[in-house]
């Protein structure tokens, strides 16, 4: 059981570390907010996570490969990288000035948390959760696996949201004039990038799931 956890430890450290929408949300709301809106960010992606984990560990992984629910969710998600983009655009025109306040770490927790759970990487991970366990020796999964794997990630993903945040607070979040106006820009591509990505693989997801076989010919 150990090792399950510590596998479940790594993964979700891997998963997390991961560089995305959500790092580039981190930065740019610790840019506005510091350690406490970084973190709030992070925190808040914590919430869509579980989701997307207790969903997996119900077993309804097959359920969310379906096209009918993995639509809505990366539309939803492709919308809000590309709102995000351009309100990073927009306020890079802008004096920014570090003001941490509770308003402030409100709008970075919900940020956190809509990104979070219309990321399609959520959907595809959980839904392949059998085949990470079946990756560490586990065979036959019972309940008490899937509540390790899930505390496992739980807790790699509480403390990368620390470890994250300091580190946007302490590289990122003190800089200040024309650096500040770069890194809303250099976030606001990462995010328009981001949703071109996702709809490049919506797409290709489309293309595939209406292709038919080929006709098989025999002979007369």
């Amino acid at each position: 059981m150990l090792s399950l956890f510590l596998s479940a430890l790594l993964l979700g450290l891997v998963f997390n570390a991961a560089p995305g929408a959500v790092f580039a949300e981190t930065v740019k709301q610790g840019l506005r907010g510091g350690f406490r809106s970084a973190l709030s960010v992070q925190l808040g992606s914590l919430s869509g996570d579980a989701l997307w984990a207790i969903l997996g560990l119900a077993g309804v992984g097959l359920l969310l490969q379906l096209e009918i629910l993995r639509l809505p969710v990366a539309i939803a998600g492709i919308l809000y990288l590309l709102y995000l983009a351009w309100e990073a655009w927009r306020e890079a025109s802008k004096e920014i000035r570090l003001e941490p306040s509770i308003q402030q770490s409100q709008k970075a927790l919900r940020s956190g948390i809509t990104l979070s759970i219309t990321n399609p990487q959520n959907i595809a991970y959980w839904a392949a959760l059998g085949s990470a366990l079946g990756a560490v020796g586990i065979t036959n999964p019972g309940p008490i696996h899937y509540g390790i794997f899930f505390a496992g990630f739980m807790v790699a993903s509480v403390l990368w949201s620390f470890i994250c945040a300091g580190f946007v607070h302490a590289f990122v979040g003190r800089a200040g004039g024309l650096w500040v106006s770069l890194t809303y820009r250099a976030c606001a591509i990462a995010f328009l990038l981001l949703a071109l990505v996702s709809i490049k693989n919506l797409w290709q997801s489309h293309v595939q799931s209406v292709q038919l076989p080929p006709a098989i010919h025999g002979k007369p």
